[in-house]
């Protein structure tokens, strides 16, 4: 059986693209070039279901989340709230798995950011 080699994309609507691509440059340091590649640091990927009616993502309307894997969560937040984004109050600790905090970007999109334990 063919399988997949790994993610190859992860594409957004926007109202503005390039106003929603400078801000995960600028919020999030997300460096692609100006055909959208972008060479992420080696690590994990975790693919998940939810259940239809869950909350996790913030608006129903929201059929999928981007999880960004960070390095320190505390110093990631405190700059993204440094930029006036709109962070989330609270964080996640789950043993074993490591730390959880989110981010909305402009267009409404709610953004998981993991710091691995």
């Amino acid at each position: 059986m063919e399988r997949v080699l790994g993610i190859g994309g992860y594409f957004l609507r926007a109202a503005d693209p390039v106003a929603l691509g400078a801000w995960y440059r600028d919020c999030l340091g997300l460096d692609a070039d100006e055909n959208g590649l972008w060479q992420q640091g080696a690590g994990v990927t975790v693919f998940a279901t939810f259940p239809s009616d869950t909350d996790y993502f913030g608006s129903r309307a929201q059929q999928a989340m981007l999880n960004f894997r960070v390095r320190d969560l505390d110093a990631m937040l405190a700059q993204l709230r440094a930029k006036g984004a709109d962070v989330a109050a609270g964080t996640q600790d789950m043993d074993g798995i490591g730390r959880f905090g989110w981010v909305t970007d402009p267009e409404g999109n709610r953004v998981e950011l993991w710091q691995p334990a």
